[in-house]
């Protein structure tokens, strides 16, 4: 890992933390790493907000229809990533 990726993956876990205080911890780790290893993938999710907010959605309703749309692959990743633990 080189020095930008650290910085990378400790911002990206800081913004996690700060956005998910409510979750347990076990869920914010898998989550970071999830993004951390899936940078593309989530930008498009991003971006997808993005445009659904310029509709005029809410942020919270725009990220909700988003993940429904996205809910297959978001699983195919979870279900790797909690494999990769056992």
């Amino acid at each position: 890992m080189n020095f930008f990726s650290g910085l990378k993956n400790k911002a990206i876990s800081a913004m996690v933390r700060s956005k998910m205080k409510g979750l347990p911890k076990e869920q914010q780790d898998m989550i970071i790493a999830l993004v951390s290893e899936n940078p593309e993938f989530f930008k498009k999710i991003q971006e997808q907000i993005e445009v659904k907010k310029k509709q005029g959605q809410n942020e919270q309703m725009a990220m909700m229809q988003v993940m429904r749309e996205n809910q297959a692959e978001i699983q195919k990743l979870m279900m790797a990533w909690q494999s990769k633990q056992k």
